[in-house]
């Protein structure tokens, strides 16, 4: 199977219809979008998951998380209300916005380089149910379990 990185992936699957919006919901439910996308794609590799590899990912991706990514989220989020009134802003607001984007593109890197050499295995459809926030997010999770195996597939036949 054609190695993917994790970045085209991510990409690819987030593009395809009611992604974004179940990403939204996960994120809105605690979830990393970033570590959910990780997961996607490596359950569409069909790579084994274990408790030591999802502890491996969710202990790489927590601070990133906490330290760069969210700061960079509040911080645009919080300019919304006063960019839509003052022209000036909106640029600066897209900027952050960007930035945000190349802080998830980092996290990605760093999981895909701690998983690439990870080989198929058992328990391989396990990663989104194993790495899903709490609550009832079935339906959000199953849109992007959907179209990363659709992503796959499509990327299988470039």
């Amino acid at each position: 199977m054609p190695n993917t990185d994790l970045w085209s992936f991510a990409l690819a699957c987030y593009a395809r219809p009611g992604v974004e919006d179940a990403c939204l919901e996960l994120q809105a439910g605690g979830a990393d979008v970033c570590l959910l996308l990780c997961a996607a794609w490596l359950q569409a590799r069909g790579i084994g998951c274990n408790a030591p590899r999802r502890q491996r990912l969710t202990r790489l991706a927590m601070p990133w998380q906490r330290q760069v990514v969210q700061p960079l989220r509040q911080l645009r989020q919080a300019w919304r209300p006063c960019a839509d009134e003052d022209a000036t802003l909106q640029p600066l607001r897209e900027k952050l916005k960007a930035l945000e984007l190349e802080a998830e593109r980092a996290l990605l890197v760093k999981l895909q380089e701690a998983s690439q050499a990870w080989p198929p295995g058992p328990e391989s459809a396990q990663w989104l149910a194993q790495l899903r926030p709490a609550g009832d997010c079935r339906a959000a999770l199953e849109i992007l379990r959907h179209a990363a195996q659709q992503t796959q597939l499509a990327l299988l036949g470039d």
